[in-house]
């Protein structure tokens, strides 16, 4: 491989991500004349928290990143206070050759593409807790889940949304000595803001209007365990605040309370932002980001794996009818490889789901809506709409009852919705089941699932 290549797989028996090992050479400023030499897919420089860390006090903390890739190398600026320049010209997300000076605050770096490369192991299996991928990418993630879990290492997993961070931070609790003990999560983007401190330390009784008992916050739930924070971008300034202390010393106090309580979790947080460059921003504190970033995990998008599609439709087709073999529609496939899939993993669940209940109002791949859904212009809007909507709930349920023989707790589960809502829906919608169809003794049926 020429120099201009940055990374590259190898399949067989010794599957592995070959990266390019680089040189960076200060060519100015306070730390002229030193030389570094890393081997990474990303390399962030900067003046805290970083892979290269400058002492130059006109560099952000976290302020600019060179990923490598099978193209070459791309530079992208972390939204700075003072820019990324590269060969002169200010950037903020290129394509770079080898040997370009790039420019952080004061100082001057030359980036040197190397001939020696590291091999970086890929996963030898296409399933780990739970999760499924043959491309490169997954299995390269699950073997960094399986290096990093058995150690206490805090965690940011970082991915849009609908990839599957969850999951990920599941088999990092799965995998870890703390397996037996608590896996508790809070999503910080779920809850409002003046419950924050109350969600993660808990609180004791009289502490507040309402507060008529004690509680335990999610730091000690999670003791002896895993404590995820899902969207942790999402906090607000003073719970990033008493959050910092509370990573740093895994001690809480519960509001109204004097007790300070040790918590023994290890903490693992998710996000669907860029917090190097909230913190370039001021809208994370770049402290506290540095506590959470100790291990990084990037979780690819779908749209950069669809040699995934076919493995992760059938998985998730397995799971909606329970292993009773149903296959999808023939043409799914195809039009599953045509769609941009900006809900990721979790659009493709929904879309599976939508092919095994009602197949003949699935529009993915095709750029417009599926013709069945005809639409009547010559009625006012919110009649038109809720002919539509009565229209897709009908052919919903019916497939949805019919796969499960009317089994309404069955449906329940499968769809998350209650089966009180799924009984009111039928009844506004004027649905009965024929005499003599399958599932006639639906409801002893639903007595046994003890609902």
């Amino acid at each position: 491989m020429d120099k201009t290549t940055g990374t590259w797989v190898t399949m067989g028996e010794a599957a592995a991500l070959h990266v390019r090992r680089c040189r960076f050479e200060v060519l100015s400023g306070p730390d002229e004349g030193r030389v570094e030499e890393l081997a990474a897919e990303v390399i962030r420089i900067g003046r805290k928290g970083a892979d290269i860390v400058l002492n130059d006090r006109s560099v952000s903390g976290v302020h600019a990143e060179i990923t490598l890739n099978e193209r070459g190398y791309r530079l992208r600026d972390l939204e700075s206070s003072n820019g990324t320049f590269a060969g002169g010209l200010r950037v903020r997300d290129v394509d770079i050759p080898p040997r370009t000076t790039i420019t952080v605050g004061h100082t001057q770096i030359r980036f040197v593409p190397l001939e020696d490369t590291v091999a970086l192991p890929l996963w030898s299996a296409s399933e780990y807790a739970g999760m499924v991928g043959t491309s490169w990418a997954m299995r390269r993630m699950f073997e960094l889940i399986e290096r990093i879990a058995p150690t206490d290492t805090t965690v940011l997993i970082t991915g849009e949304t609908g990839t599957g961070k969850e999951l990920v931070a599941e088999a990092l609790h799965k995998s870890s000595r703390r397996s037996r003990g608590p896996f508790v999560v809070l999503d910080c983007g779920a809850i409002p803001h003046h419950l924050i401190e109350d969600q993660l330390f808990g609180h004791e009784r009289g502490a507040f209007t309402g507060a008529t008992a004690s509680r335990a916050g999610v730091f000690e739930r999670g003791h002896g365990g895993t404590l995820f924070l899902d969207e942790i971008g999402e906090l607000p300034p003073d719970a990033q605040s008493k959050l910092l202390r509370a990573v740093e010393t895994r001690v809480v106090r519960r509001i109204g309370g004097s007790d300070s309580i040790k918590c023994d979790v290890r903490l693992v947080a998710a996000t669907n932002r860029d917090l190097a460059v909230e913190t370039n921003r001021g809208g994370f504190r770049s402290d506290l980001y540095y506590r959470v970033a100790v291990a990084r995990i990037e979780v690819p998008p779908l749209r950069d794996r669809l040699e995934d599609l076919e493995l992760l439709a059938e998985h998730f087709a397995g799971e909606l009818t329970l292993g009773k073999g149903r296959s999808l529609p023939d043409d799914f496939l195809g039009r599953a490889r045509r769609h941009a899939w900006p809900g990721n993993v979790r659009e493709l669940r929904n879309a599976v789901q939508q092919a095994l209940t009602v197949p003949s109002l699935l529009a993915i791949g095709d750029g417009q809506p599926n013709s069945l859904w005809s639409i009547d212009t010559t009625v006012p809007f919110k009649m038109a709409k809720q002919r539509f909507v009565d229209e897709f709930d009908r052919r919903f349920m019916m497939s949805l009852l019919e796969a499960h023989s009317w089994n309404i707790s069955a449906a329940a589960r499968v769809t998350g919705v209650d089966r009180m809502s799924i009984y009111k829906l039928l009844e506004r919608l004027g649905i009965e089941r024929s005499p003599g169809s399958p599932g006639e003794a639906s409801d002893m049926d639903d007595s046994e699932d003890g609902d």
